[in-house]
């Protein structure tokens, strides 16, 4: 086999592996969002991820008050 070839079997894996990685972490926060709406809670992000630092994003999940 070619070192060519090689390097881009290892690259397609890692990039697979990865857009995989990334697919299961979104789908398992879908499933949370879910589950929290599902039961009526409202609950703030520091509650639901408690060791991931917060960013401010325009990414909001509940009611909006005009204001």
């Amino acid at each position: 086999m070619k070192n060519s070839f090689k390097i881009t079997f290892a690259l397609a894996a890692i990039g697979t592996a990865a857009f995989m990685l990334y697919t299961m972490r979104r789908i398992n926060a879908k499933r949370m969002i879910e589950k929290v709406s599902d039961e009526g809670y409202e609950t703030a992000q520091d509650i639901l991820f408690p060791g991931k630092k917060i960013t401010e994003t325009k990414l909001h999940f509940g009611p909006v008050f005009p204001g």
